[in-house]
């Protein structure tokens, strides 16, 4: 074993490649030792993609008692085009060999609603079955204009299906508030 001491190592054509090691090979990086990087670095940990946000341009009626899927239907960004905004769907699909630990967070905002129940979920859809993975809850006096918010980290398996509902049991219909810090719906992938 030995030493090699320098201060740059470049290939031997230039915008060639340089490999160390093969595989099974370790590189050990002592306690101490700073790595700076002003390139591009691929494989190193998450890049937390997939990622996306999605929030609601108007304001939506409920149905008292009803449990109803959040309209969101505008995206502020979509990594790798996973989340559906479509009539109906309102929904993130984790993609094709993107299983793992994923980060959502979601906030849903009621408008003058009286003292009644209501609260938003967030729904996986898994192997065709729908089940709710948590449960965000605000109970409020008249004129109530508050949001219902939760997060969740989770694993993930690829054609999983994630949407939000909403469900209220004030009298008559009632409104969702629209706007990208009123009712919205993002996630991203952690590892």
């Amino acid at each position: 074993m030995g030493t090699i001491k320098t201060t740059n190592i470049e290939p031997i054509a230039d915008n060639g490649t340089v490999t160390l090691g093969s595989s099974g090979d370790t590189f050990t990086v002592p306690s101490g030792v700073t790595i700076a990087n002003s390139g591009t670095a691929t494989g190193f940990g998450s890049d937390f993609t997939p990622n996306f946000l999605a929030y609601q341009s108007s304001n939506q009626a409920l149905a008292t008692t009803t449990e109803t899927r959040v309209v969101l239907d505008t995206e502020v960004y979509d990594s790798d085009n996973a989340f559906t905004n479509t009539s109906g769907n309102y929904k993130f699909t984790v993609p094709s060999g993107e299983a793992g630990k994923y980060v959502f967070y979601y906030s849903v905002r009621r408008e003058n609603f009286a003292g009644a129940r209501f609260y938003a979920n967030l729904k996986l859809t898994r192997s065709g079955s729908v089940s709710s993975i948590i449960t965000a809850e605000a109970n409020g006096g008249s004129d109530a204009y508050d949001n219902v918010t939760n997060f969740i980290v989770t694993d993930c398996n690829v054609g999983d299906t994630f949407h939000i509902i909403a469900y209220h049991s004030d009298s008559g219909s009632r409104s969702l508030q629209s706007g990208n810090s009123s009712t919205f719906f993002g996630g991203y992938k952690l590892i």
